[in-house]
């Protein structure tokens, strides 16, 4: 079954609790389409059309991350894993990403933090994939390469969290490997799993080095959601056109690279037959260790193992 969402600030959030109710239940393997809305909370589907701006239902003091949710899948435990394959992303015409003016480590080791902030407006051709932006005189063109920062199911501690740090239940990961064509599986820590998504990007480097990719709306999400009653996970990994990725996040990128790693060796040991320190070996030759981003209070790195570079 395909379901639709319609955009409404009742159907948005902006920080993960185990207790929010869910705006739709679906059956493991549908489909849900919908839009997202901007990184500033807005939405504008043509360039003569007027921003419209939506709130969150939760009522939080600080709104960071507009996302989507929760949707509740019928049947999903904690234990369980929850597969999200991404179909289709469309973004919409426009996008801005950002950079200084603001604290922040990276704008200090840089000597930006009290420059003025600068704000590139970005002009998006979907059916091109190509975006531009000006700087002074100068155009800027580049190739887009949209994904959705944030996936996640809610944690399994109560409380509520911020949606900046990710974390074993997914979240703002922003991983730019995670395009079309990719499945992000994420472990289950509550009945319904509850998952939520937004934070549309339409082109990123690795590390988002200035904090921001070029944040967007998207025009279409096309994704389907299904149940792994008999996979273990406690960290989020991916299938994607790159390859097999696993991820870790920690305030010491060691500590996400070590964590990441781990994660490579243990899939390596299952996917082979293979000892841990055969797979390690193996990971040395084949594996590669990229930095995800370092800008979200955690930083992350996700080890690939490329679609057959181990024949």
């Amino acid at each position: 079954m395909i379901h639709s969402i319609p955009l409404n600030s009742n159907h948005l959030h902006s920080s993960f609790n185990r207790h929010y109710q869910p705006i739709l239940t679906v059956n493991s393997g549908d489909s849900i389409q919908l839009k997202t809305i901007d990184i500033e909370w807005g939405y504008s589907a043509a360039p003569h059309e007027k921003r419209t701006v939506f709130t969150s239902r939760e009522n939080e003091e600080k709104l960071i991350h507009p996302i989507i949710g929760p949707i509740a899948i019928d049947g999903a435990k904690p234990g369980m894993v929850l597969e999200v394959r991404i179909n289709k992303l469309v973004p919409g015409w426009y996008g801005r990403n950002w950079a200084g003016g603001i604290p922040a480590w990276q704008n200090d080791k840089l000597d930006i933090t009290k420059s003025a902030r600068i704000q590139l407006d970005w002009i998006l051709d979907a059916a091109r994939m190509t975006g531009s932006c000006k700087i002074g005189r100068q155009e800027f063109k580049v190739g887009l390469s949209p994904f959705l920062g944030l996936m996640a199911v809610a944690p399994g501690e109560p409380g509520t969290f911020s949606t900046k740090p990710p974390s074993y239940f997914g979240g703002n990961i922003d991983c730019k490997e995670l395009v079309p064509g990719s499945s992000l599986f994420l472990p289950i820590s509550v009945e319904g799993a509850l998952f939520s998504l937004g934070d549309g990007h339409a082109l990123q480097g690795d590390g988002e080095i200035s904090g921001t990719a070029i944040e967007c709306p998207m025009d279409l999400v096309d994704i389907t959601l299904i149940l792994h009653k008999d996979m273990k996970l406690s960290m989020p990994r991916a299938n994607t056109p790159a390859g097999w990725i696993t991820f870790g996040f920690d305030k010491d990128l060691n500590e996400a690279a070590a964590v990441a790693l781990a994660e490579m060796v243990s899939f390596m040991e299952q996917l082979y037959g293979i000892t841990r320190t055969e797979a390690t070996v193996l990971s040395s030759v084949a594996v590669d260790l990229r930095v995800t981003q370092v800008v979200n209070d955690v930083k992350g790195i996700h080890a690939i193992l490329p679609h057959g570079v181990l024949r």
